[in-house]
């Protein structure tokens, strides 16, 4: 759009005075008038607002159909732009909004696509106005995250604290000098075969020291830091040990750290490291990663191609097999099949739908956010999957801005909390680092979503992220893409005499027919865990099996720690064996003489063995 002066016939001062531009708005236009509010809350006093109802007389070189049909922005040098270009002149007076004036003026057809656009909502003002008050509120203000971004800080300390505090109670018996599969045995193998890229390949601390001591004082140092992070102490060099130390335990754990909720973990609190240095793009980036893990869970799901999924039944297994269900889980299963698969239908509609809204205006967030909490919740209820849920529950504030959390928050809690005064703006080298490192999130994490839906980047693009990858910044999700049907357990016996045998039980996993099914919300029971996916393959392919049944038959009491039962507490079995059954819930009258399940045999998973002679 071609400029023009504003003052032809006089009537203002000259503008080479004037100190500020003026966007000039029709008074009688609630449309107009809502965004022209909105705007000088973001411009502040660098933009002066007028309606044409009171400064038409002294631009009588605008006609007053100019004034009706758009804005007009008169600049300190007194040319005139209206329309689209007006307002994304006044929009780039303020901080971070100057990129859309940049696309008007560069982008090719971006000029012309607004002002068609300007043009139709002009002509529709009374209806936008509607939909305006409908997805953003009655009074549209800035969003600020100061509260939101504070509360989420403190509040993932308490996630990175379940996290440590699980796995040092378990750590010695996974992967210690003694454990099932010793990190000093991983460390020795690897040094041995590669040279100095082993620090980038597998970073972590454990190359200079494996100890048991080194173990427990990266887990229990985490959980310290974890607190600090709770109590705003030190909050950046916090998340940044946290980041690094749990990093570690990932590599450390070998088989039993393969799961997404660490490297979910990992990701989440390096984004939150950004977060503490810039606020508005670290909100945005952990909403892209709750974006990518709620969608590619949908995603995996119909790409998988399992009936199950598709004819809606998946639910009507799920509650039964999946790895640890709690208590609700027994009553979720025998709903009726009509309600199991309204509840299947329901999952995939807000894991492949509601993800979107995550992009769109204030109130659909919240839509998304409700949305998301439901189906987190139902399944925390049914199904223990740690700090899992708690973590994409937490992700969810961050779709509220902090005067919906004011809404939602007792005032003497918020007075409480004593918030820190709002950040000033980030120095100018920091902001380049955190959109570099935004830059470089983003790009991967495309480029690992377009591999997963089986398109094939371009090797650079490839390269780029394969650089990365160790540091797990980007990581691939995906729940559930194929649901089990049955449910085969592996209970292991031992035995004195190679007759009669005696069953271990584990801490959470079935295998005592009268015992409910427990609650371990936050922890993470990595060997029951394992136990599960075990019974999916075969135990010649498990290497870390066999080392877990000769613990047993040593009786190592790191490893037998783990266990809720030892049925040989003072001497070690001469034998163990491992059988394979078929577990289900127990009827509703069996339940009510206190079975939880039942079980049928099925055959042998792994054969008696005993210990070699010396």
């Amino acid at each position: 759009m071609q400029h023009t002066p504003a003052n032809e016939a006089g009537g203002l001062e000259p503008p080479a005075t004037a100190a500020r531009p003026l966007l000039i708005y029709d008074g009688d236009c609630g449309f107009c008038g809502y965004w022209a509010r909105y705007w000088q809350r973001l411009t502040g006093d660098t933009v002066q607002y007028r309606t044409y109802q009171e400064v038409a007389a002294q631009f009588p070189a605008i006609p007053a159909a100019d004034f009706q049909r758009a804005v007009q922005y008169i600049g300190v040098d007194g040319r005139r732009a209206s329309a689209a270009e007006a307002s994304f002149l006044t929009l780039s007076h303020a901080r971070g909004k100057g990129l859309w004036l940049a696309l008007y003026r560069r982008l090719p057809g971006f000029a012309a696509v607004s002002e068609c656009l300007y043009a139709f909502i002009a002509t529709h003002r009374p209806a936008c106005y509607r939909i305006s008050r409908l997805l953003w509120g009655r009074d549209l203000a800035p969003p600020r995250y100061d509260l939101v971004s504070f509360l989420f800080l403190r509040l993932f300390g308490l996630i990175y604290l379940s996290a440590f505090v699980s796995f040092a109670v378990q750590a010695q018996g996974l992967i210690g000098s003694h454990g099932i599969l010793p990190v000093a045995d991983l460390v020795d193998s690897i040094r041995g075969q590669v040279g100095a890229e082993r620090f980038f390949l597998m970073p972590m601390v454990f190359w200079w020291n494996a100890g048991d001591f080194t173990i427990q004082a990266v887990c229990w140092t985490g959980a310290g830091l974890s607190v600090l992070l709770v109590f705003n102490l030190l909050p950046r060099l916090s998340l940044l040990l946290l980041y690094v130390l749990y990093l570690s335990l990932l590599y450390a754990g070998q088989a039993f750290m393969t799961y997404q909720w660490d490297t979910y973990l990992l990701e989440a609190g390096f984004l939150a490291l950004l977060l503490s240095f810039a606020t508005v793009p670290g909100i945005w980036l952990l909403r892209w990663l709750l974006f990518r893990f709620m969608f590619m869970s949908g995603m995996v799901k119909l790409l998988s191609g399992d009936v199950n999924w598709w004819h809606l039944s998946a639910l009507s297994y799920h509650f039964l097999t999946q790895p640890l269900p709690t208590p609700l889980a027994w009553y979720a299963a025998h709903l009726p099949p009509w309600a199991l698969e309204f509840a299947t239908a329901s999952t995939l509609i807000i894991e492949l739908a509601l993800p979107f809204l995550i992009f769109c205006p204030r109130r659909l967030r919240f839509v998304a956010a409700w949305g998301l909490l439901l189906l987190q919740s139902c399944i925390l209820l049914t199904g223990n999957y740690n700090w899992f849920n708690l973590q994409t529950m937490l992700l969810c504030l961050l779709l509220f801005d902090d005067a919906a959390v004011q809404k939602l928050l007792p005032s003497r809690l918020i007075r409480a909390l004593r918030l820190p005064r709002p950040a000033a703006a980030p120095r100018r080298a920091v902001t380049v680092a955190v959109s570099a490192a935004a830059a470089l999130i983003v790009f991967c994490s495309l480029v690992q979503m377009d591999t997963r839906f089986g398109g094939t980047p371009p090797a650079a693009a490839q390269t780029v992220a394969q650089l990365i990858d160790p540091l797990h910044i980007v990581n691939g999700y995906g729940l559930f893409a194929v649901m089990t049907t049955e449910r085969d357990e592996i209970i292991i016996e031992g035995s004195a005499d190679g007759i009669d045998w005696h069953e271990y039980q584990f801490r959470y996993k079935p295998g005592d027919l009268s015992r409910r099914p427990p609650w371990n919300i936050p922890h993470q029971p990595r060997l029951d865990w394992q136990m599960w996916f075990a019974a999916l393959d075969d135990p010649r392919r498990l290497p870390w099996f066999a080392r877990f049944l000769e613990k047993l038959l040593q009786n190592e009491p790191s490893v037998t720690a783990l266990l809720a039962y030892d049925p040989f507490p003072d001497k070690a079995p001469l034998y163990v064996r491992a059988r394979f059954y078929d577990y289900a819930y127990a009827d509703g009258e069996a339940k009510s003489e206190g079975q939880w399940w039942a079980r049928r045999l099925l055959g042998l998973y792994f054969p008696a063995v005993r210990l070699r002679d010396p």
